[in-house]
């Protein structure tokens, strides 16, 4: 069994272990003085999720079970407040602990959940999908959705650790792995260039193959990515805020979509804009601007949305969290992998950047 660890340091020290075969770890992360263990998981992974619980029985634990929503369901307040309930009958006290298994909405509900338990207890993650790895299972942001919008109700709350263990992508749909291969796109534009690199020099059904030295490499790459940026800047004052490329646009997209787009797919689109708003706004090099075109395509996905939802988009991205007062704020490049922050009160400059990736027919979507 060979596996990375990546460090992390930014709101307390934990580690990052990809590899195959890391399941059996599980316990190790947990600590000695954890008794009882809530295993939080989607309805698609029902049968993973009770093997877990049962590992942790086996090894112990007072191991119980919580069955959620799949995908962006999940993260509502009445799921949280389904969670908080099992702890509560169960007795779970500041010692006891919760593991998050599934993907980013899973972490992402999860994370709450453990964060606002008695002001917060031990969790760690186990992400089952690409995007899981790579972005949501990494950091400590952890939130739910509102009829306003997208993770505008969260705490920071760090994992106790993460197992990415890539035998969990055996199942994993094509479609999702190359969807949550956008998180990864963009840590190649604002910091690692060579994600891209291995991208473009791999064939797709190289990437889709979850044993592929290649993806594993470029999931490691992006988590160290992350890793470092989030240990610079863990509560997102800073530099953590270049981890949004692509988000702004990305969100408000979802949001118009009900959330039947997945997150990876308009992000992708919300990077072309980006892009394109940073040549206007940046002169970013119009070959950098191809090459998203270029790098999106060769994963199959989206690189633009209708036209005719422009004043929906920018309503929603009025109530962006990243925004400030009347003041969009987006994040572009000045270059590769030089990240920067706009600031926008301009609404004809936007709408001059969404015009280039504006169609005039419905995108289909990624499901």
């Amino acid at each position: 069994m060979s596996s990375t660890r990546i460090d992390v340091t930014g709101g307390g020290n934990y580690s990052v272990h990809v590899g195959s075969g890391l399941l059996g770890t599980l316990p190790e992360l947990l600590g000695s003085r954890v008794s009882k263990v809530l295993v939080i998981h989607p309805r698609a992974l029902r049968t993973t999720g009770e093997l877990v619980r049962e590992d942790l029985g086996a090894a112990g634990f007072e191991a119980l079970s919580a069955e959620i929503p799949d995908a962006e369901e999940a993260k509502h307040i009445q799921v949280a407040s389904f969670c908080w309930q099992v702890l509560g009958q169960a007795d779970f006290t500041r010692s006891d602990a919760i593991v998050a298994v599934g993907g980013g909405a899973v972490t992402d509900l999860a994370g709450f959940v453990a964060a606002t338990w008695l002001r917060g207890i031990r969790f760690v993650t186990i992400p089952t999908t690409v995007l899981g790895m790579v972005d949501a299972a990494i950091g400590g942001k952890t939130g739910i959705n509102t009829a306003e919008g997208k993770n505008l109700v969260g705490a920071f709350h760090a994992p106790a650790g993460v197992l990415a263990d890539t035998d969990t992508l055996a199942t994993l749909p094509e479609n999702e792995l190359f969807t949550g291969l956008a998180e990864a796109v963009k840590c190649g534009f604002i910091a690692d260039p060579a994600i891209l690199e291995i991208i473009e020099s791999t064939p797709r059904e190289q990437l889709a193959d979850h044993t592929s030295p290649q993806l594993r490499e470029i999931i490691e790459r992006s988590i160290q990515v992350k890793a470092d940026v989030v240990s610079d800047d863990f509560k997102e004052s800073g530099r953590r805020e270049f981890l949004n490329y692509g988000h702004t646009l990305g969100h408000a997209i979802e949001r118009t979509e009900r959330y039947q787009w997945r997150h990876g797919a308009a992000v992708a689109v919300g990077m072309m804009f980006a892009a394109e708003l940073s040549a206007m706004t940046r002169n970013l090099d119009a070959a950098i601007v191809d090459r998203h075109r270029s790098v999106l395509e060769h994963l199959g996905l989206p690189t633009g949305y209708r036209g005719d939802k422009w004043p929906q988009l920018l309503e929603t991205m009025r109530r962006d969290k990243k925004a400030r007062g009347s003041l969009m704020r987006f994040i572009v490049l000045d270059d590769l992998a030089s990240p920067g922050v706009l600031e926008a009160a301009d609404t004809s400059l936007l709408y001059t950047a969404y015009q280039a990736i504006g169609t005039e027919s419905p995108v289909t979507r990624l499901s």
